[in-house]
């Protein structure tokens, strides 16, 4: 089982294999690439830093304890209907994005994400909706 935070749940669907750094990159990609191979794997959902947080490089501000970044995670668990502790499939995430997100939600949800402007995290939303669930990192 894997520990998510809010915000990550849209983090996955735009990853393409960029980051903090490598091991931030390697960690990340390992998580991505097994969600996308067995939807059916648990998560459980946290509040504050998770697995993914685990690897973020150790040089500055710690963002992942930043207020926005809480206010995010929040944000992303309200519109899809989430609650911290829950336990479920990768696959019924997907779901619940499928039933109550559109891509241009990423612009308000995600407003303050220095990534947003990649718009792959848009992308990532649309090809959930069409059920071709996360990308593959080449």
């Amino acid at each position: 089982m894997y520990k998510l935070r809010g915000h990550h749940i849209f983090c996955l669907l735009g990853y393409r294999g960029m980051g903090y750094s490598q091991e931030y990159v390697e960690n990340m990609t390992r998580l991505h690439q097994t969600l996308r191979e067995n939807p059916k794997i648990w998560i459980q959902l946290v509040k504050g830093p998770d697995q993914l947080c685990e690897k973020y490089p150790n040089s500055g501000e710690y963002h992942c304890q930043n207020e926005n970044i809480h206010n995010r995670d929040a944000a992303i668990l309200e519109k899809l209907g989430l609650k911290i502790g829950q336990i479920m499939q990768w696959k019924d995430i997907e779901s619940l994005i499928r039933k109550s997100t559109v891509p241009t939600d990423i612009q308000i949800i995600c407003e303050s994400c220095s990534w947003r402007s990649y718009g792959i995290c848009e992308e990532g939303v649309q090809d959930i909706l069409e059920e071709k669930g996360l990308r593959e990192i080449k």
